[in-house]
């Protein structure tokens, strides 16, 4: 800037003798340079203002954005944690029904072996009780053949 306002509005011409300007018409051209260049100030001000003003919403907005990604990341890392998690879980819950499963079957083969031991007992027992039972009729057989053929010696 090589004039301001100020400096423009007290400027002022020397005259000529022979031919010079006239004061009027100099005046009111430098009232206008001086209106345009006020004009051209306190626009440039308001411009460097409003520069400001924008200047402090991108920061603000660059916060944000910087708060978003910290957010995200945040976000992103508590998904991986909650997934982990959920497959350590879900780890834990086959692994516990694989247990109680194998636990169901080694039971059910231990009702087996006792349910198998009491067979064979019982077939035993079935086995000397037919045993018994058929000495018992073989000994009454006995004891019925002399009576039998008495009877049938007395009936012929």
């Amino acid at each position: 800037m090589n004039y301001t306002p100020n400096e423009l509005e007290n400027l002022t011409f020397k005259r000529s003798v022979v031919g010079g300007y006239s004061e009027d018409m100099v005046n009111e051209v430098l009232d206008k340079i001086i209106e345009d260049y006020t004009a051209y100030i306190r626009e440039n001000i308001e411009l460097k203002d409003r520069v400001a003003v924008l200047n402090e919403a991108i920061l603000h907005y660059k916060n944000i954005e910087e708060s978003l990604q910290n957010t995200l990341l945040v976000a992103q890392q508590t998904s991986e944690e909650i997934k982990k998690n959920g497959y350590q879980k879900a780890e834990n819950i086959v692994k516990e029904a694989e247990i109680k499963a194998q636990k169901i079957i080694n039971e059910a083969n231990q009702e087996v072996l006792k349910i198998r031991f009491e067979y064979e007992e019982l077939k035993k027992k079935l086995h000397s009780y037919k045993s018994r039972v058929e000495s018992l009729l073989l000994s009454q057989l006995e004891i019925l053949k002399p009576m039998v053929e008495e009877e049938g010696v007395e009936s012929k």
